[in-house]
């Protein structure tokens, strides 16, 4: 029978009370950079009438979803590490790993659908306009959205149908779905299996769609004619490849893998990166490496 408990512990990173305060400082200054950093970037897209184009939808959208994504996780971390309160409700657990995982299922698809712009852009340039109307881009962050949305639902409602008989710490410093599964005292053999049957084809399939598309990209920019060409096709592509690699990389090792479930204690690291350091480092990311952003930046700095 399902046990109905009030809340769980967290005790991912716990450890001396000096190094909570070093973490929650950590998490804190992470999250206020990534709340600069994607308003400034949402603020630059929207006010400069010539960001407004697909590419820069998608990137406006993609710091939109940084925002939500980080928020439903760090803020409650830093003050759980300072304060050392590390329980959270039963209700609270479930609506964390529902938004989160509809967030990080979500930003999954985004990557997949900006890396098809890319591959429009540079390999079809002269049906872009046409192939990417503005119809079939809102289209497609609907369709990440209710991805994520079917995934999340999924996810949540296998995870809370467990029993937890009394068994209430997860060994994470958020309720994520593995860490959640491995508290259960349940059989959660078929947890696992709809986890790896639903996460690793999203995981799998969006990936395949990147490196297929970067695939052609790659080889029409060596076939371009001049160098100045190529530099301009490459410096566009650049900053969304660094993005993929970072977050493909520590998502495949969290998901698409067996026994994902088996190890909770590995994945707290692994989990900064793609729940803390991405969603900050993704407008840096891209302003660094984006003519374009980065002098309507200034141009806005200047106002």
């Amino acid at each position: 029978n399902h046990t109905r408990i009030s809340e769980f512990i967290l005790v991912g990173f716990k450890s001396h009370p000096g190094s909570q305060v070093l973490l929650s400082a950590l998490f804190s200054t992470m999250y206020i950079v990534t709340l600069v950093g994607n308003i400034c970037m949402i603020l630059t897209i929207r006010m400069d009438p010539k960001l407004h184009t697909p590419m820069y939808f998608f990137l406006e959208n993609l710091s939109t979803l940084d925002l939500c994504y980080s928020s439903v996780i760090t803020p409650r971390a830093a003050l759980a590490f300072l304060l050392g309160r590390r329980s959270i409700s039963y209700a609270g657990c479930a609506s964390q790993m529902f938004f989160f995982s509809l967030f990080g299922t979500t930003e999954a698809f985004f990557l997949a659908v900006m890396a098809y712009d890319r591959f429009t852009a540079i390999c079809s340039p002269l049906l872009y306009q046409l192939t990417m109307s503005r119809r079939l881009c809102v289209l497609m962050v609907l369709g990440s959205y209710l991805s994520g949305c079917i995934n999340c639902t999924i996810q949540t409602g296998f995870t809370f149908s467990l029993s937890f008989c009394g068994h209430r710490e997860i060994n994470h410093f958020f309720c994520e779905v593995a860490a959640v599964i491995h508290t259960s005292c349940s059989n959660t053999l078929v947890n696992e299996l709809v986890m790896l049957a639903v996460c690793g084809p999203i995981i799998v399939g969006t990936a395949l769609v990147v490196f297929v598309s970067y695939g052609y990209i790659i080889i029409t920019i060596i076939r371009m004619p001049s160098a100045e060409s190529r530099y301009k096709a490459f410096s566009t592509c650049s900053s969304h490849m660094v993005t993929i690699c970072l977050f493909f990389g520590t998502v495949f090792f969290m998901y698409a893998q067996p026994g994902a479930a088996s190890s909770p204690s590995k994945s707290n690291i692994i989990s900064i990166f793609y729940t803390v350091v991405i969603p900050m480092l993704n407008p840096f990311i891209y302003t660094l490496r984006n003519r374009e952003v980065k002098g309507a930046l200034k141009k806005q700095l200047k106002r």
